[in-house]
């Protein structure tokens, strides 16, 4: 037996004995969230872990990847070098997360997830749309980073992505020829669909839920792709122009996925039969003047908390002693921040770059100033 195929077997020994599974009746609290333990690769020791960038680590002995489900560890062993990979997803999506709601009474707070539990908490456990959004932002955010490392050569079971059928058959004229690698879109939504999805194993409309937000994330990063191109010729001209697929940046997807949760939509489980292979997950919504919820919505069934104040129940500590808005009538404002309760106002130095100079070539001197500044705490 040589080195790789030991390797291969004591990787498949460790996820057999690695993972502990409770049995529960219906899929309980705590198997419903065993499968979504990866997003807490998002935190700083696990996402900056030596034995996790260091792709020689065996997996069986990765302390990083024990958040994974043995399902996850299984097509993590099948796809070498997507954990580092799956670790960037995860970060990505909580930043992203955090600075679409930065101004928000739900700011995507994490927490300590030592015990197992999800960095986001008791939310996930619920059917409103701040779970809608947290699902569909981790699907978009994998996907997202799977399809750029197959396009940088970091994964190796996936190369450059195809390129667009549609601009490929088009029968009108054009000054450019495909080049490049594209962005692999296609090997990246799959991927996040195998990995996700397969810990929703339920039929209830909780379930059903998560599956339909997961698949919408995915869905807009495949559908924000665009064609970028390259001129190729002498002293900048451009006589040859080769293009090819790329990813926005990230931002953009969790722009438009903030979207889709300000138009959320509120539904309940239809009465027909449920066809997961097509993502027809036969949900209604709850208002009959609204339409059906297409492949690229939120979904929730659940009305929201205030989230003004602690509640065990979410495990959300409220507003108080958040920093507001005092000139605002936004969501940012203290009116609508601090729920009514009133703020506080208080004065404090900051430091800032001042009197900056530019000097040829290529250099900036800047002094630092001290100025007094007012800020604005909720009640």
């Amino acid at each position: 037996m040589n080195l790789y195929m030991f390797q291969m077997l004591v990787i498949f020994v460790g996820m057999a004995t690695l993972e502990v599974v409770t049995p529960g009746k219906g899929g309980g609290k705590r198997s419903r969230t065993r499968g979504v333990k990866w997003w807490n690769l998002a935190h700083t020791q696990h996402f900056m872990s030596d034995s996790l960038l260091n792709p020689e680590t065996p997996l069986f002995i990765n302390p990083s990847l024990q958040p994974l489900t043995r399902k996850q560890r299984r097509l993590v062993t099948r796809n070498p070098g997507t954990s580092i990979a799956i670790a960037k997803a995860a970060r990505m999506a909580v930043d992203e997360c955090q600075r679409q709601f930065s101004t928000r009474r739900w700011n995507c707070p994490v927490y300590d997830a030592s015990h197992g539990s999800s960095i986001f908490g008791k939310v996930v456990r619920k059917g409103i749309r701040e779970c809608a959004f947290i699902y569909a932002i981790m699907s978009a955010a994998l996907a997202h980073s799977i399809a750029r490392s197959c396009a940088e050569g970091s994964i190796y079971t996936c190369t450059c992505g195809r390129h667009s059928r549609r601009l490929a058959n088009s029968v009108q004229p054009r000054d450019w020829e495909w080049g490049g690698c594209s962005d692999n879109a296609e090997f990246g939504r799959k991927f996040s669909h195998d990995f996700i999805d397969v810990a929703e194993k339920g039929r209830d409309l909780k379930c059903l839920m998560n599956l339909h937000n997961s698949e919408a994330g995915r869905t807009q990063v495949s559908s924000e792709m665009s064609k970028e191109c390259k001129c190729h010729g002498m002293s900048g001209s451009c006589t040859v122009k080769t293009c090819w697929m790329k990813l926005p940046m990230f931002g953009r997807v969790g722009k438009v996925v903030k979207d889709r949760f300000d138009g959320a939509s509120q539904v309940e489980q239809g009465n027909g039969a449920i066809n997961r292979s097509k993502n027809r997950f036969n949900l209604i919504p709850i208002n009959t003047n609204h339409k059906p919820p297409e492949p690229k919505d939120l979904v929730y069934f659940e009305r929201s908390p205030t989230f003004c104040t602690k509640d065990p129940s979410i495990g959300h500590t409220g507003t108080h002693g958040r920093p507001c808005n005092a000139s605002s009538i936004g969501v940012e404002g203290c009116d609508l921040l601090c729920c009514g309760r009133g703020y506080r106002s208080e004065l404090y130095t900051a430091r800032e770059r001042c009197n900056c100079i530019f000097h040829w070539c290529c250099k900036v001197t800047c002094d630092t100033c001290t100025k007094t500044k007012v800020r604005h705490i909720c009640l």
